[in-house]
């Protein structure tokens, strides 16, 4: 891993300081009903370095989506078409979703799922940026310049939560102040009214926020990234067009499309692999990065790591165990050392991120010389070889041999296909851990945002806004560098997008959110979608794009067969395009009216949200 410049070393010591600095009113709850003020009166929220130590939690945040074990991420996945929850050998794994997504379940589990953890991380960080906000005017400054920086990456975080939220849970309270007296009264706004309110703040914050920032930090780009998704999703297509363009065509970012890194000498791979190699996702020479979370593993004795990416545990098959050779005999071992030692070269995966049929075979039909598909980058469970020692010691034949699934009279060889047996893109998911003996995914940066992204992003506004030849242009700038075969304007609509930042964008892009976005736009506009349906705002969570498509490409839900060895089936309802609020949320204010959204006990208590900005 290369040398990190000492400003990028500065940032994260303060990553680390902060934890200690802001014990503040990080209370658990939603909006803390005795909220407590930050450090002490007269405090340090009145100088620069105070204000950023506060923006560097949000950071961290923002970071943490991506890391541990069962990360949030997962639960961003699972709740779209690449994935689902592959934990089989027990209950309460969110798997039947019409029995365990309720308000009053247990919503923030790392055995379970993460719903609560979204809400209450993404209203930490709006009031983090309030209080940053409303901070300004007390606190000295060396400049203008570095005002504005600082009060725009607030507005960045403030929008970046808004715009998660009211596409995970819809209309929500908008707090738009920072909380210095106790309240009980909040009331839910119409998410329209929030995002156009974010949109306009990311319009200023563009001007605002720096060109270029130490590692890991918010720039312009990532405003300008956000702010074209904002702009999809209020409708502003053209907007989102002009947004991205600026960041595209603009400014020093650029697709990578040579060799770099650290294993830029390696012959056997190529700028894929470089490109998703966590020691390359910062570095100068990467154009690409627009914001990643950093996690280093240098930096662990001052704790400016969290606890690593976990990531080929939690989406690398259980590979290790349950699969016999055709003889009958334990085929698999996950012990390091061994003549062939395939934990070292994989990990001690647990199938829990398993991808669904759509994203590890269906998307990768006809891939041609597609690089993020090729073998060594994708691994499918047949390019796994029987490994276990005792085969070894036994002479028995297929030792070393790649595995298979079937007999010839159709007897399956693996007792758990759900967990145990898909493919997957080990270019992402390898991640060299050397604190443990069985790697799980060690530390390494992530990223967040990118400029593929912003491509495919662009591809969409152009769909939208009628222009498919500019679309395709767009999405062939990523298949051009993965040496995938072009596409025509012809095959372009939402389908192809979506199967598109599929192959991209593969446990980096928060699957969920931008599903129930598009979801959104198609019910906004009434644009008769890919499989002949219409969807409307007013019936959206009984008939919805979100859960047409995932029950249309995957092999899962509301598939009475399919049942884990557990014996729990997959279920999914329309009304899980949005997830509950949850129950001690709306129960703890016991003054104001939060509504529960459709499909959920609680909407009998709702009331008409709010379509303006409320005034307190």
């Amino acid at each position: 891993m290369k040398k990190i410049p000492s400003n990028q070393i500065r940032n994260l010591l303060i990553l680390t300081c902060i934890n200690t600095l802001l014990l503040l009113s990080c209370s658990e709850e939603f909006l803390d009903a005795e909220p407590q003020s930050f450090f002490t009166p007269s405090n340090a929220l009145n100088t620069p370095d105070g204000l950023n130590s506060v923006l560097s939690r949000a950071l961290v945040n923002i970071r943490q989506e991506y890391y541990g074990d069962g990360t949030p991420m997962i639960t961003e996945n699972i709740f779209s078409e690449v994935a689902i929850e592959g934990t089989t050998d027990k209950a309460g794994p969110a798997q039947d979703l019409n029995l365990q997504i309720l308000p009053d379940a247990n919503l923030n589990s790392e055995n379970s799922n993460r719903i609560g953890w979204f809400w209450e991380n993404f209203y930490e960080n709006i009031k983090f940026a309030n209080t940053v906000l409303d901070r300004l005017e007390n606190a000295e400054f060396e400049s203008q310049q570095q005002r504005d920086d600082i009060a725009g990456r607030a507005m960045f975080h403030r929008a970046y939560a808004y715009y998660r939220l009211t596409h995970q849970f819809g209309n929500i309270p908008l707090v738009l102040n920072e909380l210095t007296t106790p309240k009980l009264d909040f009331v839910t706004t119409h998410r329209d009214v929030i995002l156009e309110f974010i949109k306009s703040e990311l319009e200023q914050a563009v001007n605002m926020v720096s060109p270029s920032s130490p590692g890991g930090e918010v720039n312009q780009a990532a405003v300008l990234h956000l702010l074209t998704k904002v702009n999809l999703a209020v409708g502003d297509f053209t907007g989102a067009i002009e947004s991205s363009s600026q960041l595209i065509n603009g400014s020093a970012y650029a697709l990578m499309t040579d060799r770099f890194g650290s294993d830029a000498g390696d012959s056997s791979k190529d700028v894929t692999w470089d490109l998703h190699q966590v020691e390359n996702k910062s570095i100068p020479d990467n154009t690409e990065v627009i914001l990643a979370g950093v996690d280093r593993l240098e930096f662990r004795d001052v704790g400016a790591v969290g606890s690593g990416t976990s990531v080929m545990r939690q989406a690398t098959p259980l590979w290790w165990r349950f699969i016999n050779t055709p003889d009958g005999q334990n085929g698999m071992s996950d012990r390091p050392g061994i003549a062939i030692d395939q934990v070292n070269q994989i990990g001690r995966g647990i199938g829990r991120n398993r991808g669904t049929r759509y994203s590890t075979k269906d998307i990768w039909v006809n891939s041609n010389n597609d690089e993020r598909h090729k073998l060594g980058n994708w691994l499918d469970m047949e390019d796994l070889v029987y490994n276990a020692p005792s085969l070894e010691e036994a002479g028995n034949s297929y030792f070393g041999k790649n595995l298979q699934l079937y007999l010839p009279d159709g007897t399956p060889l693996c007792s758990d296909t759900i967990r145990n047996w898909y493919g997957f893109p080990r270019y992402k998911l390898f991640v060299p851990d050397p604190t443990r003996v069985k790697p799980s995914g060690g530390h390494g940066d992530w990223y967040i945002y990118r400029l593929a992204e912003t491509y495919l992003l662009r591809a969409e506004a152009h769909f939208w806004n009628n222009d498919n030849d500019s679309a395709a242009n767009d999405i062939n700038a990523i298949r051009a560098r993965a040496k995938a075969d072009p596409i025509t304007s012809a095959d372009v609509n939402i389908d192809y997008i979506l199967d598109e930042r599929a192959r991209e964008l593969y446990y980096e892009e928060n699957r969920n959110t931008e599903l129930t976005r598009i979801a959104y736009i198609f019910a906004r506009t009434g644009k008769t979608a890919y499989n002949g349906q219409t969807y409307s705002l007013d019936n959206f969570s009984t008939k919805n794009f979100w859960f047409d498509r995932i029950i249309e490409v995957t092999d899962f839900y509301n598939i009475p067969e399919v049942k884990t060895v557990f014996g729990v089936q997959f279920t999914m309802s329309p009304f899980h395009v949005l997830w509950p609020i949850p129950a001690p949320v709306i129960n703890a204010n016991t003054q104001g009216v939060i509504n529960q959204n459709e499909g959920y006990p609680g909407t009998e208590n709702n009331i008409p949200p709010l379509t303006n900005i409320p005034t307190e």
